[in-house]
């Protein structure tokens, strides 16, 4: 059995399908839009997460042991010289995804010991304090650069003098 009808012709049906196809037509360009949406989403933050009450407890002939227990295990030990253990962290941004990454914090706390491994004295360096260590290849730049040996070569060629 059908329903009665008054003789007009249902017309709702293209009218929702038309309200949702430009619903859907106008999600899309928002859709393609959130993944940009979010501030912190181009900021990165490597390697060691410092806790200020645990760093606050690192005193002068602690027991490296201890030091260890505190704060964990260093990002990087030192190999030359006095024994060091280092904990870098650094926050990288960029501000579009295709863009280049920049360095905008850097922070070293350094644990230095002596001949007992027991805690000498303390450092905490920032970016201001020296250079950008580069987490990708796990190298530093040092001084100088690949041009120093023409430099030196120049540079005596100016002292050279004839002696006779």
């Amino acid at each position: 059995m059908r329903a009665k009808t008054d003789g007009r012709k249902d017309r709702s049906f293209p009218r929702r399908a038309l309200a949702g196809g430009l619903l859907v037509l106008a999600a899309l360009p928002l859709a393609s839009l959130s993944g940009c949406s979010t501030l912190d989403e181009n900021v990165v933050q490597r390697g060691y997460i410092f806790d200020e009450k645990a760093i606050a407890q690192v005193r002068p002939g602690m027991p490296a042991e201890q030091v260890l227990i505190l704060l964990g295990t260093p990002s990087t030990t030192s190999t030359v010289g006095m024994e060091a253990w280092y904990y870098i962290s650094q926050r990288v941004e960029r501000m579009m995804p295709a863009m280049p990454q920049k360095v905008t914090e850097q922070r070293v706390f350094a644990v230095y010991f002596d001949a007992n491994k027991k805690v000498a004295r303390t450092g905490d360096y920032g970016l201001k304090d020296g250079k950008v260590v580069d987490f990708t290849t796990r190298q530093t730049v040092t001084g100088g650069g690949e041009n120093r040996l023409l430099q030196t070569l120049f540079n005596q060629m100016g002292r050279f003098q004839y002696k006779f």
